[in-house]
């Protein structure tokens, strides 16, 4: 992303910070953006989930997965004729909409660790490195 030829006016940067807010009101937290990665590689059921997202209760991995869904990031299917009921979460369509931005957010992570951990590193590395693919370990 460049930055605009001409500096935006007070009414557009309003209107950008307003969006940046709005995203970081649903992706911001602790737990989130791990709990969407660990749906990434396919439906979960609840304690999956909870195994996958180390240090999370079971409390607060259902707070999340609720506001999750009622944002239409994932849905959640219940398959009552089991025994017990099977409860699946899958990752949305909309919920796939988040993979340029997770993986924006993994590459300056990345480079920040380097700059930070190894600022000699950092320095010498070319600043257009193509990233990785998403890696997620089930």
């Amino acid at each position: 992303m460049q930055l605009p030829a001409k500096p935006p006016t007070h009414t557009e940067c309003n209107s950008a910070m307003r969006s940046v807010r709005d995203a970081l009101d649903l992706l911001g937290g602790k737990w989130k953006l791990p709990i969407i990665v660990g749906l990434t590689s396919g439906p979960r059921r609840f304690k999956q989930l909870q195994r996958e997202v180390a240090g999370i209760t079971a409390k607060m991995l259902s707070k999340e997965l609720k506001e999750l869904e009622m944002n239409g990031l994932l849905t959640r299917q219940v398959q009552a004729d089991a025994a017990p009921v099977a409860v699946t979460y899958t990752l949305a369509s909309y919920g796939d909409s988040l993979f340029p931005v997770i993986e924006a957010l993994r590459d300056w992570g990345q480079q920040h660790r380097t700059r930070i951990m190894h600022p000699g590193a950092a320095a010498a590395a070319p600043e257009t490195a193509e990233a990785p693919q998403l890696a997620v370990v089930a």
